[in-house]
């Protein structure tokens, strides 16, 4: 794994939202940014399927998050506007964002690929994602030191055969992280980095390869290393890098 050993308490008095919490890596990611001492910003479809991590957060006696609930892949600019917004009204500032959420589709050759889900697939996982980012920036103090974290995938680096949409959003995934990188240095302290979970025992890895054994594959908690490094003040100086969660 992910060679970071996270001190107690390194996220304490940080407001980071994650996208997707509502299971899997962005549900992981939610509870241990909270048990090391953040206030999280719980994103999901829908309010129905946040709360039971908001429930698990509470029961922990850890910060009170709050539930932001957006579909992203029907929701409009203004609707970003508008959590954003929201946000600001409650909380002032943020100090993270997980990018997290995403589609799979279908695994399909390119040839076959139904263009419909396509579109809903590169909606969830590029446009929604961009739109959330552009709409989020301005509540991130640029004196203060922030973090933008983008969750790809190793098929977003090279891609493979019958990958289809989801490749090529993550490929668009690691663009925007590299775009977004080299355009905030200088005028101000947020960095931007993309996070290769790798082989993880999640609903949508089982998807991928319903033949697999899932216990082969770690956990999404037992990843989060990578997730806790760079959203904490130990990687200030790292910016536009793509990290595996999990190295050999």
């Amino acid at each position: 794994m992910f060679d970071f050993d996270a001190p107690e308490g390194c996220l304490k008095g940080k407001k980071i939202m994650v996208t997707g919490a509502a299971a899997g890596i962005g549900r992981a990611a939610a509870i241990t940014f909270a048990k090391y001492g953040a206030t999280v910003l719980l994103h999901g479809r829908n309010e129905e399927s946040l709360n039971p991590v908001y429930d698990e957060i509470e029961a922990l006696g850890l910060e009170l998050p709050a539930i932001c609930p957006l579909d992203l892949e029907f929701a409009q600019p203004e609707q970003y506007e508008e959590l954003a917004a929201l946000i600001e009204q409650e909380f002032g500032t943020i100090d993270g964002l997980l990018n997290n959420a995403s589609l799979l589709g279908v695994r399909s050759p390119i040839q076959s690929y139904d263009p419909s889900l396509w579109m809903k697939v590169m909606q969830v996982n590029v446009n929604a994602t961009f739109m959330l980012t552009q709409a989020l920036l301005p509540l991130m103090d640029k004196d203060t030191p922030s973090s933008i974290v983008f969750t790809s995938s190793s098929v977003g680096r090279k891609g493979r055969a019958h990958w289809g949409a989801y490749a090529a959003s993550k490929f668009a995934t690691e663009g925007l992280m590299e775009t977004l990188a080299d355009e905030l240095p200088g005028i101000s302290k947020i960095r931007v980095n993309s996070i290769n979970p790798g082989a993880t025992r999640t609903q949508m890895r089982a998807w991928a390869y319903p033949g697999e054994v899932p216990t082969n594959n770690p956990a999404p908690d037992e990843i989060m290393n990578a997730y806790l490094y760079l959203m904490s003040d130990s990687s200030l100086e790292i910016n536009s890098q793509k990290i595996d969660a999990q190295t050999k």
